[in-house]
């Protein structure tokens, strides 16, 4: 045997024994972490070459979940987070100086320091009619004012309302009323209302709901009780229609009715009156607005016949230029 042979025999056996076949090993094939080692460096070792260490893959192997044969995960090898929190787990404490919720230069103290805000106490007057108004005969003024005190459930309500001329004060009636909120939108009322007119004054005891009604309509209704058997209803309605945001349109229909007729005061029995009217106002603010508008008036039944006998007209057509404010 030459030398040439015994070279081809010799490199033919150095790699039968590097196949990991003949040493009974079983190779570890792991494609995604397979790391290609430049041709100049030795050639690594099977781990070092699949880039797998065996203390690591040991444990990353019991942390990660295994997969079925067709690669579905099993989660009941999860480990989830849970248990005691380790010895040196950061005190939650460390940087609060001592202070806790009760001890400290910050307790709060028994005082509580949350109020709701029907717990407070505010206060509002609103202007509804400031107004001059004019009719054939005359001109004269009108207000409209209420004046509220109290929580969102129980306040005082103060209602005026009334037509001066010449200076002084032709009729006026003015309501003191305890308002108790009784469901969504709507209040119950009860107090005194007193009337001042032509004749006599008068006093009464008062009983209404007033709030808003499906669609937007304000409604203020009252039933009273006078003196000498006297009774009385008055219903007030309101909608205010938003041409633009500044710009609104409020319809408004009033009517009284008595059930015992005042001559003195020049009220009949029954119906006695009703109006109806338009203003049209310009919003510079939700606080301050000018109006302009129209208005009819109308007497009824013996209060109308109580009107002819007085010289004076039983319906009238009134135009009115007036302001609307509230603080």
């Amino acid at each position: 045997m030459n030398s040439n042979a015994v070279l081809i025999l010799a490199a033919a056996l150095l790699a039968a024994a590097a196949l990991p076949g003949a040493a009974g090993a079983q190779p570890v094939d792991h494609p995604a972490h397979h790391h290609h080692a430049p041709a100049s460096a030795p050639a690594p070792s099977e781990d070092a070459a699949a880039g797998i260490d065996h203390a690591e893959q040991h444990g990353r192997s019991a942390a990660m979940p295994s997969h079925g044969a067709e690669g579905a995960m099993d989660h009941g090898d999860m480990q989830m987070q849970g248990g005691s929190a380790p010895p040196d787990a950061r005190d939650p404490h460390a940087y609060s100086a001592g202070n806790t919720l009760s001890g400290g230069p910050y307790t709060l103290g028994p005082a509580r320091s949350l109020h709701l805000h029907d717990e407070s106490t505010w206060g509002t007057l609103r202007v509804d009619r400031l107004e001059a108004v004019r009719t054939d005969e005359h001109t004269s003024g009108a207000y409209e004012a209420t004046a509220r005190i109290g929580h969102d459930y129980n306040r005082l309500v103060i209602k005026a309302e009334g037509e001066a001329s010449g200076g002084r004060i032709e009729e006026s009636r003015t309501e003191a009323l305890w308002s108790h909120a009784v469901a969504t939108f709507w209040d119950a009322q009860f107090g005194v209302r007193h009337d001042t007119g032509p004749g006599p004054g008068r006093t009464w005891a008062a009983l209404g709901i007033e709030g808003l009604a499906p669609y937007w309509f304000e409604v203020d209704a009252a039933a009273y009780l006078g003196d000498d058997g006297r009774t009385g209803l008055r219903l007030s309605v309101e909608y205010e229609l938003l041409l633009t945001q500044r710009l609104v349109l409020q319809p408004r229909l009033e009517a009284a009715v008595y059930g015992k007729g005042d001559p003195a005061n020049g009220i009949g029995k029954g119906l006695s009156s009703v109006t109806a009217g338009l203003r049209l106002r310009y919003e510079f603010s939700r606080q301050f607005a000018p109006y302009v508008g129209v208005e009819w008036a109308g007497r009824f039944g013996d209060t109308a016949h109580l009107a002819r006998v007085a010289g004076e007209t039983t319906n009238e057509t009134r135009v009115m230029a007036g302001v609307r404010f509230w603080f």
